[in-house]
């Protein structure tokens, strides 16, 4: 049975009261655990105490959806790890907020007892963007967002998110940034009179391949690897590049294009006395 609350003399709305003056009036009426504080009246507890105490009612009763924003754990050596969830859209879908939640921690690892959990949430209002005529904003962000949770804790930050070129002349340098949607401009005032200039392109191979090569006085003669391979009856090169040369990422390599006698124009390069095929020409 619930218990009940009897409010005496003419109804009136009660003000606004504080966590502290309703635990308070509450420790007063001999409610000191959760499980005496949920047995109450609902309409009546607002009806004595006011809106807030209906809050808590709600959020010990599991009937209060907030956003899970910041979680807190401390450890047995007093350090305190935290954790800032970068929802996509305000919701309160209780069953993604907590997969989202169950994602990082089930790939969290820690060598000290965890002591204390702590998680905060923050009600914001909903997102509001104009697109233009040939924009579009993505169908389901979370379910997008829980996918690339999912990724990284598969594989790790390092390798999850949007590639981006480094600033080198290095062959397929680049590193890995958190994925951000954003919609691109389109450009619309295209010099009229150009047209696209239509070039061989070159289908990489990620890795390249290794290869043996036939030197006759440093001029390749003949190639080998695990796919391609024949005779070299004409070549360009080499193409020597290089770059950081001021820290210990230096690197240095040579480029050749090379014609097959089967018919194949491949792309290799040597560096440090060894060869790889980076790719075919197409």
């Amino acid at each position: 049975m619930k218990r009940s609350l009897t409010a005496k003399g003419n109804a009136q709305r009660p003000a606004d009261k504080s966590v502290q003056e309703i635990l308070t009036i509450l420790h007063k009426w001999g409610i000191h655990t959760l499980g005496q504080f949920v047995a109450l009246d609902r309409e009546q507890l607002g009806a004595r105490l006011g809106p807030e105490a209906i809050r808590m009612w709600e959020r010990a009763n599991a009937q209060s959806d907030r956003m899970l924003k910041l979680i807190r754990i401390t450890f047995t050596n007093k350090q305190i790890y935290e954790r800032i969830f970068k929802i996509p859209q305000p919701t309160n879908n209780v069953d993604l907020l907590f997969r989202m939640l169950h994602t990082h921690l089930e790939n969290f690892k820690s060598k000290y007892p965890i002591v204390a959990v702590a998680l905060n949430a923050q009600p914001i209002k909903p997102a509001r963007e104009q697109f233009g005529l040939f924009e579009t904003t993505l169908r389901n962000p979370h379910q997008l967002s829980e996918t690339l949770a999912r990724l990284t804790g598969l594989l790790g930050a390092d390798h999850v998110g949007t590639p981006v070129l480094e600033e080198t002349h290095r062959p397929d340098a680049f590193r890995m940034e958190p994925f951000a949607w954003q919609v691109g401009a389109i450009e619309f005032n295209r010099p009229k009179g150009i047209e696209p200039t239509f070039r061989t392109a070159v289908r990489r191979f990620r890795p390249s391949i290794s290869a043996s090569i036939l030197l006759d006085e440093d001029r390749p003669m003949h190639i080998r690897g695990a796919d391609v391979g024949g005779k070299i009856i004409d070549l360009r090169g080499p193409y020597l590049i290089s770059g950081n040369w001021w820290d210990e990422k230096s690197w240095a390599r040579a480029e050749w294009d090379l014609q097959l006698d089967a018919g194949e124009l491949v792309r290799c390069h040597e560096s440090e006395a060894t060869w790889r095929i980076d790719g075919i020409y197409d």
